[in-house]
């Protein structure tokens, strides 16, 4: 089993939250604090130490005390730069990622990552979940969930300096363990200024 202590934790907080108004999505209000404050709160105690990947408004990051860090690729390039981000600045054999506005994370992601990976001698983990589609169950990835090597930091700057972007291709290469989560729900992330609203106005 892979300790606690030898995984690190990247909350990615460096887009442009386009679908919710080009607002950054972890500083939005959500039942009572900042949406990023939720994730930390779930995220912290399955990990050594846990940084923040931001490219804006990084003095309102900095209340939470945490490493931030910006990505290295340039332009906004996408959550694979902010994870390779963090592979640079990562001081432990694993890395574990997951979104700003997922504030609903289970509490137990990281031991079943890994878990998965150690059991599977992979390279990566990344949580799966079902998927009602037209009647019927599919395993969906939640790629931005992840727990990878921390010795794969070369492959996707190569990866990413050639021009790739879409994690579903880098990963295509990889020795990918797939690790099954029932609840669906747990990873669903909050996109828009009316998703924020419902989820604030039904606490009330």
């Amino acid at each position: 089993m892979i300790p606690k202590e030898q995984i690190s934790g990247l909350i990615l907080a460096g887009g442009r939250g386009m679908r919710m108004g080009q607002v950054n999505k972890g500083l939005q209000n959500f039942q009572g604090g900042m949406m990023v404050s939720h994730v930390l709160h779930r995220l912290s105690p399955q990990v050594a130490q846990v940084s923040i990947n931001v490219n804006q408004d990084a003095d309102q990051y900095k209340l939470f005390n945490c490493p931030l860090i910006a990505d290295a690729i340039p332009d906004y390039a996408g959550p694979l730069a902010g994870l390779h981000a963090g592979l640079l600045q990562c001081s432990t054999p694993y890395l574990v990622t997951a979104p700003c506005d997922s504030p609903f994370l289970p509490l137990d992601l990281v031991k079943r990552l890994a878990h998965a990976l150690d059991q599977q001698k992979g390279q990566l983990a990344v949580a799966v979940t079902p998927e009602n589609l037209h009647g019927n169950i599919v395993w969906q990835q939640q790629p931005v969930f992840c727990l990878v090597q921390a010795s794969l930091t070369n492959d996707l700057e190569r990866f990413l300096l050639k021009g790739g972007r879409k994690i579903s291709d880098w990963y295509a290469h990889l020795q990918v363990v797939e690790v099954t989560f029932d609840d669906a729900l747990s990873f669903r992330n909050i996109n828009t200024r009316d998703e924020l609203e419902q989820y604030n106005t039904s606490r009330d």
